[in-house]
């Protein structure tokens, strides 16, 4: 996968999965899944991997471990936490295979765990946040994604997206204000 394949594609993001067809291991329905939550669990991997290539396989055995436990899965309930937790699993397995052949001390327990560079309140915001831009417009993500994850100036996202500066501002302020809306449960569960 080429750089920046988990930021902002262009396309509308899905707005859902038929979880029935999903957890009957059909594949159409396991790439919708995936269409739908892959950049998120990339976030997540790539958070406690700090490695593109690790992240990219992290997801990779993410979706093939939810693939094979789709027959297992509640489709009343919500898919994210459940992928999400997945995905922990599966960066830790990576980062545990790494360590091991690179000549590390083999981790004992999942204790271990701690070693990750990222805590899991922190992953887990990460996975929320790179959800709520994947429900975004394409112009609202791109100045988010210039101005945040770039750190672009909003003069200099200007220059990269080709808008004025006062286009920029405008779309900025929607965004932050879509973004906030979509984050808002999350101010909700620490209150």
């Amino acid at each position: 996968m080429g750089e920046g394949s988990y930021i902002s594609t262009g396309e509308p993001a899905l707005k859902s999965v038929d979880l029935e067809r999903f957890a009957a291991g059909e594949p159409d329905a396991v790439r919708q899944l995936y269409q739908l939550y892959g950049r998120a669990v990339f976030t997540v991997a790539y958070s406690s991997l700090r490695d593109r290539g690790l992240a990219e396989e992290a997801v990779q055995l993410t979706f093939l471990h939810a693939w094979r436990a789709a027959d297992r899965f509640d489709v009343d309930r919500d898919p994210k936490p459940w992928l999400y937790a997945i995905a922990r699993r599966a960066a830790v397995d990576v980062y545990r295979r790494e360590r091991r052949h690179s000549g590390g001390v083999p981790l004992e327990s999942d204790a271990d765990i701690a070693i990750l560079p990222k805590s899991f309140e922190t992953t887990w915001e990460a996975w929320e946040v790179r959800t709520a831009l994947d429900q975004m417009s394409r112009s609202q993500r791109e100045v988010i994604e210039a101005t945040h994850f770039l750190g672009l100036s909003q003069e200099e996202a200007a220059e990269k997206l080709g808008v004025a500066v006062g286009t920029i501002k405008s779309r900025s302020h929607r965004a932050h204000r879509k973004l906030a809306a979509l984050l808002s449960h999350l101010q909700e569960a620490t209150a």
